[in-house]
């Protein structure tokens, strides 16, 4: 699996993509104060890697997200 997830990161949103979730939240974890705000699983990388690029470079997108999850 491949995930596309959403973190607040010392307050902040933080859009990120791993094959590993719960390894990648640790390692945040470690230098920040980190809580997962939301998480997409795919089975594509390809597809993860887009529709991260979507909430990162379309402001729609993240808009759309963001109000669903009241960030």
């Amino acid at each position: 699996m491949h995930y596309v997830y959403v973190i607040k990161r010392d307050g902040k949103p933080y859009i990120g993509y791993t094959k590993d979730l719960k390894r990648r939240f640790t390692e945040h974890s470690c230098n920040y104060k980190c809580e997962m705000v939301y998480y997409e699983a795919y089975c594509s990388s390809d597809t993860a890697r887009e529709r991260e690029l979507q909430l990162k470079q379309y402001g729609n997108s993240w808009a759309s997200l963001k109000k669903r999850l009241l960030i």
